[in-house]
């Protein structure tokens, strides 16, 4: 099914968004109402922040101690796992590895020319655990070195030329065998642009779809990993979401770490592909295959109307702590509504602050209070917000890691994270892997996978 007219260079207006009626439900920075009763309870001081706690945050106290600045995450105890994080992290999900077929073909890559990318039947699935990240320890807060600029391992290839890499592609799959190598040295050198180009390229010079050839010659993870790189992002991260919400089952852990991670515009982006390519609602489907306050918070990440100015209000911040305390912790029962209300407008600098203020103000950080007021998706889901706020890079090598500890590989999760970051932020999420696991993230792929999917897997993290 085609679009006529579907410019390649973006999106056209998409009709009906933002939902009618709900243009004006997330209101700007400042026009939310405060209370005045500030500072909290008895009206003393904030207690003094406690020597040796959050580092750079004048004492952020955090259960156990946050350790001093550069000291994170700590040294492994003997013979027994990483210091963070504690508890149960990410199983492998129940399933093997099976990759089932792809029918029919979406109607046009994204800002990439006319190449077309097969819609894929399935990745394997399985339900993940529902306690995430499980312990009590702290999470660790970017560096500032960090936050002036994250990178890919991946970058646009110089003197790039489609053509001649859709005639390398095309001799490495010709007559017997494949030639893996071969392909695993262009696709892991070639930004996901060129990727839409050499598709395009190989169409117009051998009349055949390069994304079907290569399916015809691959198989299981290498085929995933493959299909994933050749696919537009924002059609990746639409796609992702609609596997993770069709048949039996819904895989949440998947619609959290794209909706609580992506920006205002991929959001937007995700939401206009996904109307686009499946013809549905990403907003009704998730509301017909979550519920609660996991689905208003799904909800609520899905509008893509997070403040994302890089001031911090510290006011704002101090009275968004007392709120938060007083939903939370201060009172018997939880408020959930103003928890979603704050961690979906905020923005992730603000948030960090607001972090801040909360420790200084309840002596404990808001990752554990969130984790002693909320339970199951929507507890993950909050935290995945604050996590992004103190550490997006962090976060995902956290999900990396639980994607291959213990028994099995939970290979899509591994494929997904190394893919969708691979242009963004992959050399920071090995500069924290390296931090909190005391191994590198190679070291781990490496041990955890095999053959020609271990090498292209490897290719694009690098050492």
């Amino acid at each position: 099914m085609s679009y006529p007219g579907y410019p390649p260079t973006g999106y056209p207006p998409f009709p009906g968004y933002p939902p009618a009626g709900q243009e004006s439900s997330f209101p700007t920075a400042g026009q939310y109402p405060y209370p005045s009763g500030f500072p909290p309870m008895g009206g003393g001081a904030y207690p003094p922040a406690p020597s040796g706690g959050y580092p750079g945050a004048g004492g952020y106290p955090a259960p156990g101690g946050y350790p001093a600045p550069g000291g994170y995450p700590g040294a492994l105890s003997p013979g027994g796992p990483p210091a963070y994080p504690g508890g149960q992290g990410f199983g492998a999900p129940p399933g093997g590895a099976g990759f089932s077929g792809y029918p029919q073909p979406p109607a046009q890559s994204y800002g990439g020319g006319p190449a077309q990318v097969p819609v894929p039947g399935g990745f394997p699935g399985g339900q993940m655990p529902s306690q995430y990240p499980g312990g009590q320890a702290p999470y660790p807060s970017q560096p500032a070195a960090m936050t002036q600029g994250t990178q890919g391992t991946i970058l646009p290839a110089s003197n790039f030329d489609a053509m001649r890499d859709a005639e390398i592609l095309r001799k490495a799959m010709k007559g017997f065998g494949t030639d893996e190598q071969a392909i695993v040295d262009v696709v892991s050198n070639r930004s996901n642009d060129q990727r839409q180009q050499i598709k395009a390229a190989f169409k117009t010079m051998y009349g055949k779809d390069l994304i079907k050839d290569l399916k015809s010659e691959l198989s299981g993870n290498m085929e995933e990993l493959i299909l994933a790189l050749f696919m537009p992002s924002t059609y990746y991260d639409a796609w992702s979401l609609r596997k993770a919400m069709q048949g039996a089952g819904t895989q949440e852990r998947v619609l959290i770490e794209i909706l609580c991670t992506r920006t205002n515009q991929e959001i937007r982006d995700i939401v206009r592909c996904y109307q686009l390519e499946f013809g549905r609602d990403l907003e009704k489907d998730i509301r017909s295959d979550t519920s609660g306050h996991f689905e208003r918070l799904l909800v609520s990440m899905c509008q893509g109307n997070r403040d994302e100015r890089q001031s911090v209000n510290h006011q704002m911040a101090q009275e968004d702590a007392q709120r938060l305390y007083q939903a939370g912790e201060g009172r018997l029962g939880t408020d959930e509504s103003c928890f979603n209300m704050i961690l979906a407008t905020r923005s992730f600098p603000q948030l960090k602050a607001t972090m801040e203020a909360y420790s200084r103000m309840a002596n404990r950080d808001l990752l554990s209070s969130v984790s002693r007021e909320f339970s199951g998706y929507v507890e993950s889901g909050l935290k995945t917000i604050l996590q992004c706020a103190l550490n997006r890079p962090a976060f995902f090598a956290e999900r990396l890691y639980y994607s291959m500890k213990g028994a099995g590989t939970d290979d899509s999760t591994l494929v997904r994270i190394v893919v969708t970051r691979s242009e963004i932020d992959l050399v920071q999420i090995k500069q924290m892997f390296t931090q909190m696991y005391q191994k590198t993230l190679s070291t781990m792929i490496a041990s955890d996978t095999s053959g020609d999917y271990r090498k292209l897997l490897l290719a694009i993290v690098g050492q």
